[in-house]
Order: structure tokens, then sequence, then C-alpha cells
């Protein structure tokens, strides 16, 4: 099944380029990833301390989420930014792709660890201080106001933890696991456990409610440390998580619209319309590559419902910004947050535009493991752009259906990267945001977030997953 998800890239590499459009630096997704991969991974590296080009003032093992100092001021630490970057790096030190991070690793492991029992505005460690957004970059409380608690930080953290726990686990290190990464684990997941029926603030930071992301990431988080628990020997949390994450996934069902996609938020009222890339995110940060596509209760990316809402998402910000004016239906545009943002005066994300290619890496694996693909009503707009004619029905990967959809899916997914790459600066920094009008590079300069949504989406493309 590999040799035939190569032969569709060859297709749709042909497919991405074919289109005549100019691109700063990349015409093709694969010459993009080429150019792109090596800048990614020294950005990532650079914003982290102590030792980063670009992470002065920051204490080991902490990532900076962008050396930007004003215009926004991000030189801080976020519990989230910081776990989804050091995810990638676990991912590819225990993959074997690059075996010198672990000390780094170590250092990360080190500074979380002190972050944990770090009072601040949102509590102790054991009076809620779990749910504290962001600290200062010598590892001090920020105590500035913020939107506080939020709620998905633990269960990312605890997410990055387990995948090394593992590793380690397998490899001599059990001893570092019961002494440091375990009782880290617990910490998190116990607060989870205990506060994912809470309200808090989403990870755009801007509304308090109940969050897909954070409800999504709190279900993956509790699922993964209850088969962890069995591994530790401890039959009670392994009980207490299993538990609450079937409550959590039974809530996270509360989130689907009969208008075919995912609510962002529930439990507030913001008059947005609830599309987001929250969601596609959500879908992109569960996905198991063991998994089927009829998991659709956990959004798998393959999944019907995920496939639709990522049609809805995508769609609706096909009008709101100049630079996607002219793009045809059923191609990729330059993605944002939601299509109502005003920070910055809402445009395009990077790290966003990248999830959205990312989610189809994601089901394009899966359907070239399984051998198949299945239409329902809930996915049929998704994939007529791809193939007009197509109705409900499971087909195969020797049929031309399969071929023809897999082939423009794929073409679809590295637009998404064509997109972005042809807006990013000749030099390859990645801000967090590009104009909407213009195409120009805005808001904090070299966000770490970017960089990682980067590699992740180009691993996916090239067939590595977590």
């Amino acid at each position: 099944m590999l040799s035939v998800f190569v032969k569709v890239l060859a297709v749709a590499s042909l497919l991405s380029g074919a289109s005549g459009r100019q691109f700063k630096r990349a015409t093709t997704a694969a010459s993009y990833i080429a150019s792109e991969s090596p800048i990614a991974k020294a950005g990532i590296l650079a914003n982290i301390g102590p030792s980063g080009s670009k992470s002065e003032g920051a204490a080991s093992g902490v990532v900076l989420a962008s050396p930007s100092q004003t215009s926004p001021d991000y030189d801080y630490t976020w519990i989230r930014d910081s776990s989804l970057v050091y995810k990638l790096l676990i991912d590819q030190f225990t993959q074997g792709i690059d075996t010198t991070l672990q000390a780094g690793i170590t250092n990360w492991v080190a500074a979380m660890k002190t972050l944990q029992q770090t009072s601040n505005p949102s509590g102790t460690v054991s009076t809620g201080g779990l749910g504290e957004p962001k600290f200062n970059p010598d590892l001090s409380a920020f105590t500035g106001a913020w939107g506080r608690p939020q709620r998905d930080g633990p269960a990312l953290r605890s997410i990055a933890l387990l995948t090394y726990a593992t590793w380690l686990e397998a490899n001599s290190g059990s001893a570092t696991v019961t002494s440091t990464i375990w009782p880290m684990v617990i910490l998190d997941l116990d607060y989870v456990a205990s506060n994912w029926n809470n309200t808090g603030y989403d990870l755009w930071e801007e509304v308090n409610g109940s969050s897909f992301f954070t409800v999504a990431m709190q279900h993956r988080a509790l699922r993964q440390g209850a088969a962890f628990a069995t591994t530790m020997g401890d039959a009670t949390r392994h009980t207490t998580y299993t538990t609450q994450a079937a409550n959590l996934l039974c809530f996270l069902q509360s989130f689907w619209t009969s208008s075919g996609y995912a609510m962002a938020n529930i439990n507030e009222n913001n008059g947005r319309s609830g599309l987001d890339t929250n969601t596609i995110l959500a879908s992109i940060h569960s996905f198991d590559p063991t998994a089927s596509c009829s998991d659709v209760a956990s959004f798998q990316p393959c999944s019907d419902k995920a496939l639709a809402n990522h049609y809805a998402v995508v769609n609706s910000f096909r009008s709101v910004y100049t630079i996607n004016s002219g793009i045809a239906a059923g191609s990729a545009v330059a993605v944002g947050r939601y299509k109502e943002d005003s920070y910055y005066n809402g445009n395009p994300w990077y790290l966003c535009t990248f999830a959205a290619a990312e989610q189809l890496y994601d089901a394009l694996y899966t359907w070239n493991m399984q051998g198949n693909l299945t239409i329902t009503s809930t996915s049929l707009s998704f994939f007529q752009q791809f193939l007009s004619t197509a109705t409900a029905g499971t087909y195969t990967s020797t049929s031309t259906q399969y071929t023809t959809i897999v082939a423009g899916v794929l073409s679809m997914a590295d637009g998404f990267l064509v997109e972005n790459a042809k807006y990013t600066p000749a030099a390859g920094g990645l801000s967090e945001q590009y104009d909407k009008a213009t195409g120009s590079p805005l808001s904090a300069a070299d966000l770490t977030w970017s960089y990682a949504a980067a590699l992740t989406a180009f691993a996916r493309r090239n067939n590595t997953v977590p």
C-alpha cells in the first residue's frame, strides 16, 4: 500500500505545480519541504534556553514562544506551545530521526518539573496552579492579568512526557520514569481528571468556556495515561483515567452541530459561528496511526465528521482574505484562526494553514494503510471537491474512484503548503501571521509553534507518523 501512496505523491506533486502561480520560495510542496525543513528545525532550537541563539534570558529547557519582546511581547514560555514543540522533538528523538536531542529533552523535563511546583496566580501545584498558561523565561511566575486558567497545558505536557517515558521504559530508563516522569504525569493527569468539567480559556486565550481542542487533548492524555498506568502497576489510576476519558469522549460529542462541523467552544456566548481551526488542530493532535476512520468519536483525521469539519472550516476563509480571491473551490487557501478574528485585523496564520494540510496527510496515511476509504452522507461534500460524481460507499485502493480522490486530496494538502510557501520570506523565517491583503509577515517573528507546525506537516507528508 505504501507504493500506492508514493505513486500518488508523484502525481499530486505535478498537479500542485501546474497552476502557473508565482511563489516567492517554492513552486511545489516538495521543494518547500526541502528548503524550509532545516530552517524550521534551526528556528525551534534557536528559541530554547539556555544556549539557543535567540533565547537570551531563558533558563535551561525553556521554550520561548518567540524572541519578540515588543509588538507583540511573546518573550514567555507557554505550557501549550512548549509541550507541542517538545512532543515533536521527542518524536524525532525516539524515532531515531535526531539522536542528539536527548540532553535538550532532559532539560525540558527539568524545567517542566520546576514549573509544576511554581506557585502562580492560578494557585499552587495542589490548588489549581497547573492550569497557569504561561511563565517568565527565567521560570518565575507571570503575575500580570491574563486569560487563566487554560486547561489544555497539563494534558499536552503529559502526552509529551508519556511519549518519552514509553521510550525510556524500552531503553533501560525505567528508573528515570519511576523517579521523575511518572510523578510529573500523575500531577498533570490527576488535575485533568478532576478539572476537565470546569470551564477555562481556549488555546487562543480569548474565550472562557469549554474548548473542543482542550477536551480532545484531555481525552487523549487520559487514555494514554491509563494505558501507561498499567505499565507502572497503578491499577487505581488506570481505572480513574479510563473512566474520566470515557466521560470526556462523551462530552466531546456535544460540540457537533447539525450544520456539519464541530463548534470550537461551548458553554459561552461569543456570537461567533464556531468555525475555527481549533477543531482541525484537535484532530491532528488526536491522530492515532493505528485507529480506523470509523473512530468518529475521537475525531480521527479521516473520520467523516473530521473531514466534514475540515471542509467547513477551510471554506469559511475563502472570502475573508484578499489573498484567497480567485482561488477555485476545492483548492487550498490561506487559513487563519476563525473568520471573525480581529487580532492584528484578522489574518492567515502559518500554523493554521499547516494544520489544514496535516489533517489531509493524516487521512491519506490511514486510507493507504487500510486500503480503502469510506464516504458517508456526512463527508460527501468533502469528497465531492475531488470527484463530483462521488456517492456514499466504500472504495478500495484498486478502484478508479479511490485513485482520483486520493490524488485530489493530496493535491489540496500540498496546496496548503504552497500557500504558506508563497508568503514565506526568502530567508525562511516564520512569523505568527501574514497579512490577508499583501501576504507580508505580521505579529511575532520566529514563532516557535509555526516552525513546529511546519515540521509535523512535513513529516506526515513524508509518511512519518507519531
